[in-house]
């Protein structure tokens, strides 16, 4: 049996270094394959020194002082025997022991506290790494006689966690009856924990050596804001190592000491000797310095309470709980010292015999104390402030506060950088102005993503398994006439065609299907978003695939000569998007399925630059064991060529390589020239763009709101290309702190703006998820003065709009308009508001894209004592309208319904056009149609087949216009 048990033993810890081998060499391979090995390489040595040092530190610490505590600790036979040092103790045994009804509550007591110390720490490393599980809990009600004090702290309820709770009573209890085994085994435990958690949070060591300052200081300790972003991390990390061992130390050497001697068996505990009261005067000496950091951070993190009427230190904090805080600081270094003062004091003591002592009473005393203070003058005495002082006159005492959390909020989420100016409606557009703003016009968006995609997955998939994940907004210069090489600046709508493996028939789901025949998607579909095809249908630049002929460019169907000399569509292969979730072979002896065409199917073999060589088989056999697909030995499918693809989908891809950004949720297809070529020197063409963003929770007194995040840029531009799977990051905003950090972090990886291909450069758009983010945190913070923050008096909100038949909040929609006092159009990002309780604009936002002016955002105010029509109030005159909402309600009948589109507010000129699109579909199959166009202008409603229609309606209404709708609109 312990051949066997050895063998088995041998065996499994084989297999486990192969397994780590075999992942750490595939990630080596992978990282080299992108180009960015030596980010790789930096962040796995940190990890590993890190965890390294923690981990070693930790045990050594815990193991060495457990052993220090079994050494000196009172043998088990203690109270057998009758000689020397001991029968002086036994004759004092009626004033020295700990008797059982004082030692069984203290063990019971000690013996959780170490249960709890390992739960904790397994709680925030299941945060650390499946922050989405939520373990079940439930709450216990304050019964009533606890009112006063449920009041006094603000706490209605406590809340029960149901499985720590169930693994508190069975690891207390287990400690109880095998404390000696447990306690070593949970010391390793935690040190395991600690090193991970720790190495985990490798970008903020690596920052913390490169940190860069922010020119910036915060009002309350006027230290540089790079403090709290990159260096009150480290501490607080520091800290809660620190304070976790040096905790664990002391209540495990505790336990160690009080179960000596069999005592619980006993009845009574002997008392502490002067070697063990030594030992833990130590070792809770260090404990109140970990104490003494702790509140000493815990001034820090006032910047962040969310207690008083603003976000940020507050009155009650800066008055109550920042002394409060100090105090305790220096308290615990003062205990400590004192500590360490006795420790000197009794190990220098000449009495060689000294009589145990049932417990240290100072140190006792001193702990619970502290404890005592700790509790009442952090919790109660602030809310006695708060109540008696600060409350009844709110508005004087946080005046300042308010004016810090206003003004910093709008620091970090760069909302100082919005230019505020006047917008005032004056209601007198005319054909002319349309005619002098013809680009806006014709770039007024009649197809929604939403339709468009309906449309795409009905008529352009061609097979099942290919799929439309997404369709994205862009603009194309485009060729009008080859002759004068005239242009247009045009929105389109680009969507593209990836392969989704998991449509495939179920019958032929065989794995060389999966790996080595479906291997890519193909293609795009591109639309102007302003025209519309005979049927309703969209109009396409380019669709369809599997064309001959001469009209053949990478077998897509091109509309124009025109559109073939603006838009490269070459090699149009997507072996990298967002929904290739397979890893697949390339080069081997089975053809990949490249398009259908007509009744048989085209084939291709792969020439791009992406993919890792696994001919050699020791190769095949690593990335066997790493992908756990042993078929990779049995095929005889592969050659010398053959390359694994594998971290195909883009958002996986960056994620890996920069787990330090956040992404954007909207990656958008472009088709330009990137620089990127195929082995054989054939440029590629189809390229990813992801926004990413720097972001902290750490700046000083700035509102989170409902985001994780109280600071973001959007700081970076990933590019990804679609055949080769290259990965280019290019800094956006080379004035952000953090991103200048990561530089000096990874000289080689950020790249210059400047360095990314012109071509590329001219689709790079203001993000949608960053103006969202800082459009939300308008609403509150476009308030400056701190007296209107305090009353809410001008609380602004998103308007909402009716899409299809469902009430819902209006999102940030990209315009090609020109702004008051612009002199051409340009790609804008523009999002209207409301006041709150209110109907009518209050004011929009724009963010432009273009050039120059990339970054910039502009936010137009209406004035107050005027009233613009807001987008309720425009669907509500449109519904209650009796001839169009009578034409709607017959669309709706069965079978079919209306969807009423996105209601689009477009500025032009010194007033607002109103410009909703209507589409037409089917309950089953849904094919959606454009039918009509409404357009509102002032006192005017117009419902047409088409825009020029609608709009000649409105603005030439002594033209005739048949078969446009009119209707007046009431003056409210």
């Amino acid at each position: 049996m312990k051949q066997i048990s050895r063998l088995v033993l041998l065996l499994l810890g084989l297999w486990l270094i192969f397994e780590l081998a075999s992942r750490l060499t595939a990630e080596i391979f992978w990282f080299d394959e992108v180009g960015y090995l030596q980010e790789f390489l930096l962040r796995l040595v940190t990890q590993l020194g890190t965890w390294t040092i923690t981990f070693f530190f930790s045990v050594s610490f815990l193991l060495g002082n457990l052993a220090i505590a079994h050494w000196l600790k009172h043998p088990d036979d203690y109270k057998l025997k009758g000689t020397g040092y001991r029968v002086d103790i036994k004759s004092n045994i009626s004033n020295s022991p700990l008797k059982l009804r004082f030692l069984m509550p203290v063990v019971i007591g000690l013996s959780a506290l170490a249960a709890l110390i390992l739960i904790y720490y397994a709680q925030q490393a299941l945060n650390f790494w499946y922050p989405n599980i939520k373990l079940p809990t439930t709450s216990w009600q304050l019964p009533p006689q606890f009112q006063l004090f449920s009041q006094l702290l603000q706490l209605q309820a406590i809340p029960i966690h149901l499985v720590q709770l169930g693994l508190l009573v069975v690891l207390t209890i287990a400690i109880l009856i095998y404390h000696q085994f447990l306690l070593g085994a949970i010391t390793l435990l935690i040190s395991l924990l600690l090193g991970f958690l720790l190495s985990g949070r490798w970008m903020v060591i690596l920052q913390y050596f490169r940190s860069t300052s922010f020119q910036a200081k915060d009002p309350l300790f006027h230290r540089d804001i790079s403090f709290y972003i990159f260096s009150l991390p480290i501490w607080e990390l520091l800290n809660f190592w620190l304070l976790g061992i040096f905790l664990y130390a002391v209540v495990s050497v505790g336990l160690i000491y009080l179960r000596s001697a069999n005592s619980l068996s006993e009845g009574w505990f002997p008392g502490f000797t002067l070697q063990q009261r030594l030992h833990l005067n130590g070792l809770t000496s260090l404990l109140m310095l970990a104490l003494a950091l702790h509140y000493w951070l815990q001034r820090y993190q006032l910047l962040y309470s969310t207690d008083g009427v603003n976000y940020g230190a507050s009155y009650t904090e800066v008055h109550a709980q920042l002394p409060i805080y100090t105090a305790l600081s220096f308290l615990a270094v003062a205990i400590a010292i004192y500590l360490l003062w006795r420790l000197f004091v009794l190990s220098g003591s000449r009495q060689t015999r000294l009589k145990p002592i049932p417990f240290p009473r100072q140190l006792v005393y001193m702990l619970v104390f502290y404890l005592l203070l700790a509790g009442v003058s952090g919790e109660i005495l602030p809310t006695i402030v708060q109540r008696l002082i600060v409350q009844p006159n709110e508005l004087t005492r946080e005046r300042p506060y308010i004016s810090r959390t206003i003004a910093l909020t709008r620091q970090a989420f760069n909302l100082n950088a919005i230019d505020a100016e006047t917008f005032d409606p004056r209601g007198e557009l005319t054909a002319a102005d349309l005619k002098e703003n013809n680009q806006t016009i014709r770039n007024i968006r009649l197809w929604d993503t939403r339709p468009l995609l309906e449309t795409n997955r009905q008529l352009q998939q061609i097979r099942p398994y290919y799929k439309f994940p997404g369709a994205d907004i862009d603009r194309y210069t485009l060729l009008r006439d080859l002759t004068t090489q005239a242009t247009e600046y045009q929105q389109t709508i680009i969507a593209a065609r990836e392969l989704d493996y998991g449509d495939v028939p179920e019958q032929a789901q065989t794995w060389i299907n999966q790996h080595l025949v479906y291997t890519h998607g193909y293609g795009f579909t591109l639309s102007p978003v302003n025209l519309v095809a005979p049927g309703g249908l969209p109009y396409y630049y380019v669709k369809d695939i599997g064309v001959d002929g001469t009209d053949k460019q990478g077998s897509l169907q091109i509309t124009s000569k025109e559109i073939r000399a603006s838009i490269p569509i070459a090699q149009p292969r997507i072996y990298y998007g967002e929904i290739s979730d397979t890893y697949v072979m390339t080069g081997t002896r089975t053809q990949e399925l490249d398009y259908p065409s007509g009744n048989e199917n085209i084939y291709n073999v792969y020439d791009g630059q992406g993919g890792i060589p696994i001919s050699a088989t020791w190769r095949r056999l690593l990335f066997a064991q790493y992908l756990k697909d042993w078929q990779m030995l049995l095929t005889r499918s592969f050659t010398p060529q053959t390359k694994l693809l594998f971290r195909r989908n883009i958002r996986q891809r960056i994620q890996a390589i920069a787990p330090f950004l956040r992404f954007d949720g909207d990656a958008y297809l472009v088709a330009a020239d990137g620089g990127g070529e195929t082995t054989e020197g054939e440029p590629t063409y189809l390229y990813w763009i992801i926004d990413a963003y720097t972001t902290s929770d750490r700046y000083p007194y700035s509102d989170p709101g409902k985001h994780r995040f109280n600071y973001i840029r959007n700081s970076v531009k990933v590019v990804v290309d679609a055949y080769n799977g290259t990965v280019d990051f290019y800094v956006a905003d080379p004035s952000d702190p953090i991103i200048a950090t990561l530089g000096k972090v990874f000289p080689k990886m950020l790249k210059p703006l400047s360095a990314m291909p012109l071509p590329l450069r001219s689709h790079i758009r203001y993000p949608l998820d960053f103006f969202s983010i800082q459009s939300e945190r308008l609403l509150v913070y476009h308030m400056r003065d701190p007296q209107v923050f305090y009353n809410r008096e001008d609380l602004w909100e998103i308007p909402t709009e009716i899409y299809g038949s469902e009430q819902r909040s209006i999102e940030p929609y990209y315009l090609i308009m020109k702004l008051p006092q612009a002199q051409t159009e340009e790609f804008i990002l523009l999002m209207p508001f409301k006041p709150v309780q209110r109907a009518n604009l209050i004011a929009w936002l724009a963010a432009r894209s273009d050039g120059v002016n990339y970054g910039r955002l502009l936010l137009y105010e209406f004035p107050k004592q005027q009233l613009v029509y807001g987008t309720q109030q425009i669907e509500a005159l449109i519904n209650q309208d009796p001839v169009i909402s009578q034409q709607i309600s017959l669309w709706n009948r069965e079978g079919s319904r209306a969807i009423q589109g996105n209601l689009l507010v477009i500025p032009i000129e010194q007033s607002l056009l109103y410009v909703e699109p209507l589409y037409l579909e089917a309950e089953q199959n849904s094919l959606p149609t454009f039918v009509r166009v409404i357009v509102a202008y002032e006192n005017r409603i117009v419902m047409a087949e088409t825009l020029e229609q609608a709009l000649a309606a409105i603005f030439q209404p002594q033209q005739p216009t048949s078969p446009a709708i009119i209707r007046p609109l009431q003056e409210n």
